[in-house]
Protein backbone atom coordinates (compact mmCIF):
# COMPACT_ATOMS: atom_id res chain seq x y z
CA UNK A 1 0.00 0.00 0.00
CA UNK A 2 1.24 3.67 -0.83
CA UNK A 3 1.21 5.83 1.86
CA UNK A 4 -0.24 9.24 1.53
CA UNK A 5 2.08 12.29 1.67
CA UNK A 6 0.08 15.60 2.66
CA UNK A 7 1.91 18.76 1.74
CA UNK A 8 5.49 17.73 0.52
CA UNK A 9 8.47 20.40 0.90
CA UNK A 10 12.34 20.71 1.13
CA UNK A 11 13.46 22.20 3.85
CA UNK A 12 15.75 25.00 1.73
CA UNK A 13 12.70 26.42 0.92
CA UNK A 14 11.66 26.11 4.98
CA UNK A 15 14.67 27.06 6.16
CA UNK A 16 16.47 29.36 3.64
CA UNK A 17 18.72 31.03 6.21
CA UNK A 18 19.84 27.16 6.80
CA UNK A 19 22.15 24.93 4.27
CA UNK A 20 19.60 21.85 4.38
CA UNK A 21 18.02 20.07 1.35
CA UNK A 22 15.64 17.16 2.85
CA UNK A 23 12.55 16.18 1.24
CA UNK A 24 9.88 15.87 4.07
CA UNK A 25 5.94 16.62 4.38
CA UNK A 26 3.52 17.99 6.74
CA UNK A 27 1.86 14.34 7.30
CA UNK A 28 1.44 11.11 6.45
CA UNK A 29 -1.02 8.58 6.16
CA UNK A 30 -0.47 5.22 6.37
CA UNK A 31 -2.48 2.29 7.08
CA UNK A 32 -5.07 4.56 8.24
CA UNK A 33 -2.43 6.15 10.73
CA UNK A 34 -1.98 9.94 10.76
CA UNK A 35 1.54 11.40 11.73
CA UNK A 36 1.69 14.75 12.10
CA UNK A 37 5.20 16.76 11.67
CA UNK A 38 5.74 18.40 14.59
CA UNK A 39 3.93 21.88 14.01
CA UNK A 40 4.90 25.54 15.07
CA UNK A 41 3.52 29.10 15.00
CA UNK A 42 4.18 29.34 11.58
CA UNK A 43 1.28 29.71 8.62
CA UNK A 44 1.90 27.06 6.04
CA UNK A 45 1.44 28.05 3.25
CA UNK A 46 3.10 31.82 3.63
CA UNK A 47 6.17 29.95 6.04
CA UNK A 48 5.71 33.08 7.91
CA UNK A 49 6.39 32.82 11.33
CA UNK A 50 3.16 34.13 13.28
CA UNK A 51 3.41 34.93 17.38
CA UNK A 52 6.98 35.74 17.65
CA UNK A 53 7.03 36.50 21.55
CA UNK A 54 3.67 35.02 21.93
CA UNK A 55 3.66 31.07 23.05
CA UNK A 56 -0.33 31.67 23.23
CA UNK A 57 -0.69 32.57 19.49
CA UNK A 58 2.06 30.33 18.15
CA UNK A 59 0.10 26.91 20.48
CA UNK A 60 -2.80 28.20 18.86
CA UNK A 61 -1.47 28.64 15.59
CA UNK A 62 0.19 25.03 15.92
CA UNK A 63 -3.10 23.14 16.40
CA UNK A 64 -4.81 25.38 13.87
CA UNK A 65 -2.21 23.94 11.53
CA UNK A 66 -2.84 20.05 12.79
CA UNK A 67 -6.81 20.96 12.88
CA UNK A 68 -6.05 21.67 9.20
CA UNK A 69 -3.83 19.02 8.31
CA UNK A 70 -5.78 16.08 9.82
CA UNK A 71 -8.85 17.14 7.89
CA UNK A 72 -6.49 17.13 4.57
CA UNK A 73 -5.82 13.76 5.80
CA UNK A 74 -9.39 13.03 5.65
CA UNK A 75 -9.92 12.81 9.55
CA UNK A 76 -10.20 15.31 12.47
CA UNK A 77 -8.86 16.33 15.84
CA UNK A 78 -11.32 13.74 17.95
CA UNK A 79 -8.61 11.48 15.75
CA UNK A 80 -6.08 12.27 17.72
CA UNK A 81 -4.74 9.52 19.79
CA UNK A 82 -1.42 10.68 20.83
CA UNK A 83 0.58 14.44 21.61
CA UNK A 84 3.55 15.34 22.11
CA UNK A 85 4.68 19.10 23.14
CA UNK A 86 7.74 20.53 23.37
CA UNK A 87 8.51 23.54 25.58
CA UNK A 88 11.56 25.67 25.19
CA UNK A 89 10.54 27.49 28.88
CA UNK A 90 8.80 25.07 31.52
CA UNK A 91 6.74 28.39 32.51
CA UNK A 92 5.04 28.09 28.86
CA UNK A 93 3.44 24.58 29.84
CA UNK A 94 0.43 26.09 31.88
CA UNK A 95 -0.83 28.68 28.50
CA UNK A 96 0.56 25.81 26.18
CA UNK A 97 -2.06 23.40 27.96
CA UNK A 98 -4.81 25.34 28.51
CA UNK A 99 -5.18 26.14 24.37
CA UNK A 100 -4.67 22.75 23.54
CA UNK A 101 -7.20 21.50 26.17
CA UNK A 102 -9.75 24.23 24.35
CA UNK A 103 -8.83 22.20 21.16
CA UNK A 104 -9.16 18.93 22.39
CA UNK A 105 -11.42 19.16 24.64
CA UNK A 106 -13.38 15.43 25.16
CA UNK A 107 -10.89 14.03 23.00
CA UNK A 108 -8.97 12.45 25.85
CA UNK A 109 -5.29 11.67 24.01
CA UNK A 110 -2.31 10.50 25.62
CA UNK A 111 0.31 13.14 25.76
CA UNK A 112 4.17 13.90 26.62
CA UNK A 113 5.63 17.35 27.28
CA UNK A 114 8.92 17.81 26.98
CA UNK A 115 11.28 20.63 28.27
CA UNK A 116 13.76 21.34 25.49
CA UNK A 117 16.95 24.14 24.76
CA UNK A 118 15.54 25.35 21.89
CA UNK A 119 13.44 24.18 18.21
CA UNK A 120 14.38 25.01 14.94
CA UNK A 121 14.15 28.39 15.20
CA UNK A 122 15.17 30.89 17.90
CA UNK A 123 11.47 32.33 17.91
CA UNK A 124 9.73 29.44 17.67
CA UNK A 125 8.40 28.84 21.64
CA UNK A 126 6.37 25.66 21.23
CA UNK A 127 6.09 22.81 19.13
CA UNK A 128 3.16 19.97 18.92
CA UNK A 129 3.42 16.96 17.09
CA UNK A 130 0.33 14.70 16.53
CA UNK A 131 -0.42 11.14 15.78
CA UNK A 132 -3.88 10.58 14.85
CA UNK A 133 -5.78 6.85 13.63
CA UNK A 134 -8.53 7.31 11.33
CA UNK A 135 -12.06 5.46 11.50
CA UNK A 136 -12.12 2.66 9.13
Amino acid sequence: MKHTRIRPFNTKDTYPEQNLSNDLCQAVVANGVVYLRGQIGQDLDTRESVGIGDVEAQTEKAMSNIDMLLKEAGGDLEDIVKLTVYLTDIRYRETVYNVTGRWLKGVFPVSTGLVVEALARPEWLVEIDATAVLEE
